[in-house]
């Protein structure tokens, strides 16, 4: 088994793990998307994030709250596969796949230190924002790169093989 399926837990081994961090002094950061295709635009974006703190956590919605969000014919590859390679990103520390249509109660389960979304987000549709900033964390919103999308990946490879 590689070792990076590892980082894939569950909500419960991810507190036990947040904990653990932040008594030692660690400063958790979470985020939280689809990632169905994942492309440069991800990665910057994840490197961008764990850069906040100590350790990252990233929530992946799951194959039936993607379809709530993105529509019948999404996701693309199952939340098993977008989940490993997540977990095989260096930046990436522990992935947690919900079910939920939104993250809230992981958020409040975990309460990370920082909250990190795209910078095509405002801070006031941040689903978590307020409890986060309750607990005195942050909410950080990472630039937006432009030029990587999941759709248009999925356009392009419409057009070249129908």
């Amino acid at each position: 088994m590689e070792s990076y399926l590892k980082k894939i837990c569950t909500l419960g081994e991810a507190l036990k793990n947040c904990d653990a961090l932040k008594n030692s002094g660690k400063r958790i950061v979470f985020t939280n998307g689809c990632f169905d295709i994942l492309h440069p635009g991800h990665a910057r974006y994840l490197s961008s994030a764990r850069a906040l703190g100590d350790y990252l956590i990233v929530a992946l919605n799951s194959d039936r709250s993607v379809r709530a969000i993105k529509g019948t014919k999404r996701p693309i590859f199952p939340e098993t596969m977008r989940a490993e390679l997540l977990a095989a990103l260096e930046c990436v520390d522990c992935v947690v796949i919900f079910d939920q249509d939104n993250p809230l109660q992981i958020i409040k389960s975990l309460l990370p230190h920082i909250l990190a979304k795209g910078g095509d987000w405002q801070e006031e549709q941040i689903i978590g924002a307020d409890v986060v900033k309750a607990e005195g964390g942050e909410v950080r919103r990472i630039p937006f790169v432009a030029g990587y999308s999941t759709s248009d990946i999925i356009d392009v490879i419409i057009r070249r093989y129908t």
